[in-house]
């Protein structure tokens, strides 16, 4: 497990069995989105789950400030530990607001797909669209997509593969269909039938139903009618450019804007359909070709998006996303064709027996659910008594030396300014249950004030009392620190910032925010127990250089601000502050564990057997097999586990004259 003292563990909570599904606005509007939200829904109480959909009002997806304080009163309400499943059109631009309760409530992301990805975006609305949404996403604990391509594009969002599971959509029971035999389509005796074209998606310039309107505008000559089936009040701007379209090509007669229907209606339109066409831009899944398919109906679609993926099946006829005469064509050779129609309509009802159901998208979800689950017991353990198990071990471990340099320096900064009154102000980030406090306190000149910055309620309280045992003022802030917040943080009368077992967790940017935050303020920075990554144990063991690279390979992955620099994070943060000018200081800071740290070593080894059966399920078997043994060495006193360590101390270099820049030790 990592081994980190900080605010970026959570608490193990007790979780409320109701599934909580939060949708911007009324959960019963009929897109796509809501109606997988609902459709899910049914079925997970269906299987015995108990899951609930609640709307909040407001505008989206780029929220108001009602938007913003109803999802806060909202999340406010929930239970602690309760699991809530966002929308992505409902939280992902409000980081901050998730972010207020990421300690408390175990948040998902849904994203049918990313909201920068929208059509009719300019550039500074994509732009602010993916930085919220990026931020957003690095809060939750877990991600649900609804298609593979959406669970690949969110790569750019920096979500790492490990933290997304997809639960594609199912569709109703097929409703059947009554198009002609092939026989009929060739003539025989029957009656020349009119075919009906059926379009459902609201009516967006995404959805692109312009398109489908141009294009049949050249096939006058065929039979055909079309059924465009959507709300026009989504986009009524929109909408109202598609009826003038209708109007002004005399098409009045063969196209109907049906508008928003509810589900009988649709189903209808379902069955008296012989073609379905869908030239939507992009799509995230796309699940009215599953609907379509289920019915045993061919289907024109674009390849926009995940639709290439969704579409390439028998039955189906692609074309390039925005290519009307290429659409035209696809309609063209079926709608003139009968022959060539039916048997489109023969492999689509072939296919409509392999189409989801929604009791299998339910079964997806919970899958997803326990992994993260899973995942998240063991990145985080039991936050409070871990950081207990471990407090001996790290200030056994930390460097004297480092500390006494601090020391020098705060005394001088104090006895090298006159005017200067008030106490020692120090910023402690990730501050846990106070670990850092406990053991800098005593160290360094009185008096002194603590800023305490963690995300955890309960670790703060504690980490407070203390700082207050030990006779100092001290303030707390609860809250997650993004690379944005170090500017509000740390405070221009701010002397000293320290962390301990945070870094290694953390993202490149975040550092980078940080060490620039640090040098522009001229405050010293001490950093201490980062991990280096090549732990060694006494005796060996045939497995040892498997988990290690297992455990690595994890310790790199994203913990919430981007993929985490793990062991390299101590040589990145020297590097950067020796760039800044500053004086660095680096001392080795290992734990040894034996015998005596025996609930310390074992918590450790369950922790990095867990993240390596993350990265490699396939070892499982082996993983096992070397923690059994390594239980019984540690019961025995005969295993010995070094875990390495570096502290690092920066300094600006003008405080210390008699001494070379850039120094390191």
């Amino acid at each position: 497990m990592p081994t980190s003292d900080s605010a970026l563990h959570f608490s193990t909570l007790h979780f409320d069995s109701t599934l909580h599904f939060i949708v911007p606005g009324d959960p019963n509007q009929n897109t796509g989105g809501y109606r997988y939200v609902r459709k899910l829904v049914e079925a997970l109480n269906e299987a015995g789950t108990k899951a609930m959909v609640t709307g909040v009002p407001g505008a989206f997806p780029k929220p108001d400030a009602i938007a913003i304080q109803a999802m806060d009163n909202l999340l406010v309400k929930l239970e602690e530990g309760s699991r809530v499943i966002l929308d992505g059109l409902a939280m992902s631009a409000m980081p901050e607001v998730l972010a207020k309760h990421t300690h408390r409530l175990r948040l998902i992301a849904l994203i049918h797909h990313p909201l920068a990805d929208e059509t009719g975006l300019n550039k500074s609305e994509q732009d602010w669209f993916f930085e919220r949404e990026k931020l957003a996403l690095a809060t939750v604990g877990g991600v649900f997509t609804t298609s593979a391509f959406t669970a690949y594009r969110l790569a750019d969002y920096g979500v790492a593969p490990e933290r997304i599971r997809t639960a594609e959509p199912g569709v109703e029971n097929p409703v059947g269909n009554v198009l002609p035999t092939i026989s009929e389509a060739l003539g025989g005796t029957q009656k020349a039938r009119v075919p009906h074209i059926l379009c459902v998606a609201h009516l967006s310039p995404r959805k692109a139903q312009h398109h489908l309107v141009q294009a049949l505008a050249q096939l006058d000559d065929l039979l055909w009618h079309c059924t465009l089936a959507g709300s026009c009040e989504r986009d009524s701007t929109y909408a109202n450019t598609v009826q003038k379209q209708i109007d002004e090509l005399g098409l009045n007669a063969r196209i109907d804007l049906a508008g928003e229907v509810d589900a009988q209606r649709l189903a209808s339109l379902y069955q008296s359909a012989d073609v379905f066409v869908l030239p939507s831009l992009y799509e995230g899944y796309g699940m009215v070709i599953d609907e379509a398919i289920a019915a045993g109906l061919p289907v024109i679609s674009s390849d926009g998006g995940a639709l290439k993926n969704t579409s390439a099946r028998p039955g189906v006829r692609l074309y390039r996303a925005g290519d009307t005469s290429a659409l035209q064509a696809n309609l063209k050779a079926w709608l003139g064709d009968p022959v060539a129609l039916a048997q489109a309509r023969a492999l689509a009802e072939n296919e409509s027996s392999n189409v989801m159901s929604w009791a299998d998208t339910a079964s997806l979800l919970l899958k997803g659910l326990s992994y993260f689950e899973q995942r998240h017991c063991g990145e985080t353990y039991f936050a409070d008594e871990w950081l207990q198990a471990r407090e001996a071990a790290d200030h056994d471990a930390r460097s004297v030396e480092l500390t006494q340099r601090l020391d020098r320096w705060v005394s001088e900064r104090i006895s090298g300014n006159s005017d200067r009154e008030g106490p020692i102000r120090i910023l402690d980030i990730g501050t846990g249950r106070g670990s850092n406090v406990v053991y800098l306190a005593p160290a360094l000149p009185m008096p002194q004030e603590w800023m305490l910055v963690d995300q955890d309620e309960s670790l703060l309280r504690e980490a407070s009392h203390r700082a207050h045992q030990l006779k100092l003022a001290c303030e707390t802030q609860q809250r997650r620190i993004l690379p944005k917040d170090f500017r509000e943080l740390i405070s221009s009368n701010t002397d000293v910032v320290t962390a301990s077992a945070l870094i290694d967790l953390v993202s490149e940017l975040w550092l980078a925010a940080l060490v620039d935050e640090v040098t522009s303020k001229h405050v010293a920075i001490l950093i201490v127990l980062s991990y280096t990554g090549n732990f060694v144990l006494s005796p060996t063991h045939k497995y040892d250089s498997r988990l290690q690279a297992l455990v690595n390979q994890h310790q790199h992955g994203d913990k919430g601000t981007g993929a985490a620099l793990g062991p390299d994070a101590a040589a990145r943060f020297a590097h950067k502050l020796k760039a800044k000018g500053y004086e660095v200081h680096v001392a080795d800071t290992p734990w040894q564990l034996t015998g005596k740290d025996a609930k310390l070593a074992e918590m450790l080894m369950a922790g990095w057997v867990t993240a390596a059966k993350q990265q490699s399920s396939e070892a499982s078997e082996q993983l096992d097999e070397w923690f059994a043994t390594r239980k019984r060495q540690l019961l025995a006193g005969v295993l010995k586990i070094t875990v390495p360590h570096q502290d690092v101390l920066g300094l600006p270099s003008s405080h210390f004259p008699d001494t070379a820049p850039n120094q390191t030790q």
